[in-house]
């Protein structure tokens, strides 16, 4: 899974809420004006996040380049390493700076839109949720035949990304667990899913579907495990508490375009299908 998918996401998992943004009275648009006056926006992503993020590219790119284009500004990408969790990245990425020197960027993307989150990290906005995703299993149709339950994956090869809610919840079956393997990324485990090495894995829906893309051989279903959240989770951007100008332009980019289609067809250059929060 992505960075918040590892050691943040099982933290942020808890409520995923879409929250209307609210702002002081006051505001002043200093901020939004200074960033204009640059003529360049700064997006912060996770450096190898895929389907979102990578060296080839990834979905979060590509949003960042349609914020840019919506606020007619060029676009000044930044990639940067995970944190230990959320907040760290926030930090890092939104209103301090990285130690490494990056940062910190006028937005972040990939950010989880949760209460909790936004009660821990009071010194950013975070908002525009752009997507919903979700836990889920897909598996090789001739290998396991249909899923009932837990026990329709016992003495099966599964798969998942390494600390992850993923992997938390197949190793957390000890009629499983023996039969796991983990592997850095959930994209991984999902290439040797489709190379014959597995026969399921468990991974996020947008993990899933850009590397399955539709392949008849595999077939998706809900992860049959309890502690899994069902309604799955919003992902948003953030950034500075006072930066009110640019938070509201950015949540009337999101808006646009979703109203035109280009949220759907970004999410789809990428085997992905596009979920509205």
């Amino acid at each position: 899974m992505p960075r918040i998918t590892r050691r943040s996401l099982i933290a942020a998992l808890l409520a995923a809420l879409t929250l209307p943004l609210t702002a002081p009275a006051s505001a002043e648009l200093a901020d939004l004006d200074k960033i204009r006056a640059s003529g360049k926006v700064s997006v912060a992503v996770y450096d190898d996040f895929p389907p979102y993020s990578g060296k080839q590219g990834g979905i979060d790119h590509d949003l960042a380049e349609a914020l840019a284009k919506k606020l007619g500004l060029k676009l000044s990408l930044i990639p940067f390493p995970a944190g230990e969790d959320i907040g760290d990245d926030l930090r890092n990425m939104v209103w301090k700076g990285h130690y490494l020197g990056i940062g910190p960027a006028d937005v972040m993307l990939h950010v989880p839109v949760d209460r909790n989150v936004m009660q821990k990290n009071d010194k950013v906005e975070i908002l525009a949720p752009y997507y919903r995703d979700t836990v889920q299993l897909v598996r090789n149709v001739k290998a396991i035949g249909e899923v009932n339950g837990i026990d329709s994956l016992a003495g099966k090869k599964l798969g998942a990304e390494k600390v992850s809610i993923s992997a938390m919840v197949l190793l957390g079956e000890a009629s499983l667990r023996d039969n796991v393997t983990i592997y850095p990324s959930g994209v991984e485990a999902l290439q040797k899913l489709k190379a014959g090495e597995l026969d399921a894995v468990v991974a996020t829906r947008a993990e899933i579907e850009s590397v399955i893309r539709g392949d008849a051989k595999f077939e998706v279903t809900d992860a049959p495990f309890q502690r899994l959240p069902r309604k799955g989770w919003v992902i948003g951007m953030a950034v500075r508490k006072d930066n009110v100008e640019l938070a509201r332009a950015l949540q009337q980019a999101v808006n646009e375009l979703f109203d035109s289609g280009e949220m759907a067809a970004l999410f789809n250059r990428h085997g992905v299908r596009s979920v509205k929060p």
